[in-house]
Formats: structure tokens, sequence, C-alpha cells
């Protein structure tokens, strides 16, 4: 499957916002954007910041399919089904990221970013009700457990991620730490996801 595979400090930084993109370093003094708070490039310091009202459209669509690590046609994959769906479309695209199998093992504290959390689900080092699943866009249903197998509870990776991640953070989560096993609750509503991002502007960018 294509994947970006750049320099992902530079994203947060064109966006001039944290993606969360490299795990603990987006959490240290080490993130660029502590010291670079502006676009890359020669001319990221003066270049100017006013965006046309396709540009402000642009960067949100940029700035949401970054975060989930997704690249243009798969990102638009997801739109077509959630316009197709009941609701608005916006929040239905984000439901349906949020449902993502590696996005859960992110929000679930079992890896540290959720690139990170594809690498592992792509080596097979969690199980979906009982079944090893290695597609990252697997779609999780509401009640769907995700596990770590036996054999890679020993994972430092994994228990790094776990200490830095807060107890019961989510309500559409739970996850017991100590068995490595979480759960699916239900598929969350728009004003639960930590999400800082105008879903609305996509919608409208695609409706052109």
């Amino acid at each position: 499957m294509a994947r970006y595979t750049g320099p992902v400090c530079k994203l947060c930084r064109r966006e001039k916002q944290k993606l969360f993109l490299k795990g603990s370093k987006c959490h240290s003094d080490r993130c660029p954007i502590e010291t670079k708070n502006y676009p890359p490039g020669q001319h990221g310091m003066s270049r100017r910041s006013k965006f046309s009202e396709y540009g402000v459209q642009l960067r949100e669509k940029q700035k949401v399919k970054r975060i989930y690590g997704l690249l243009e046609a798969q990102f638009r994959i997801y739109f077509e089904k959630a316009n197709k769906q009941k609701g608005v479309t916006g929040e239905n695209l984000i439901k349906m990221l949020e449902r993502r199998l590696d996005n859960v093992v992110f929000r679930l504290g079992f890896a540290p970013s959720r690139k990170a959390a594809r690498q592992m689900i792509l080596h097979r080092h969690f199980l979906v009700n009982g079944h090893t699943v290695d597609i990252a866009s697997f779609l999780l249903e509401p009640g769907d457990e995700v596990s770590v197998r036996d054999k890679s509870k020993k994972m430092d990776v994994i228990h790094n991620s776990l200490r830095r991640t807060k107890e019961n953070l989510y309500n559409w989560l739970s996850v017991d730490k100590a068995k490595l096993v979480g759960t699916f609750v239900q598929v969350p509503e728009r004003e639960e996801v930590p999400l800082n991002a105008n879903e609305q502007l996509i919608v409208e960018l695609y409706s052109k």
C-alpha cells in the first residue's frame, strides 16, 4: 500500500500546529513546532499567511488527511462513502476515520503514533476478536475487542506508550492495561473526538 515516506515534522510545520505524527517527540522540547513555528522551505518565514477561500479549505483537508496518515486517493474514498451515508457528511467522515484499526490502536495507547500503530498491525502484533488482522484500514464495529497477541506482550514500544497514556481518556473506548486488551465500545460522536478541524470545509472543497 502506498504511504508517505518523507519528513513528517515538515507536515506539522506546514499546518502550523502539532499533528502528533512522531509519538513522544511531539510532546518534548525537540518538536520543531516549538522552535520553528512557520512553514518549511527557503521562504517559510516570509511567505504570506493570507489564504483564499479555496486555500483555507485545502489546508483543512490536508491537515485531517495527514493526521490520519492517508494519501489523497484513500481520503477521497472515505469522503465518498461518508457522503452516501445518512447524516452530516463531515461528521460521518470523522467517525469513519476513527473506526480505523490503526487509529484505535493509537487511541488505546498501544502505539505512540498512528504511523507506529500501522507498522505494528502490518507485523501482525494485534488481534481483533481473537483473530489476527494485518490491515491498518480495517474498520471496527461497536463491541470489537483489540488485543496484543501473546508473543508481542513484552514489546517495549507498547509498554512505554501505555505509561504515557491517561486512564479512560476516551468515552468510546475501554482498555485493560494489565491484560493489554481494549474494546471499541461505540462509534464516537463528533463532539467527543479531540480533533481540531472544521470538516465542513472539506465537504465544501470536495463539493466544488
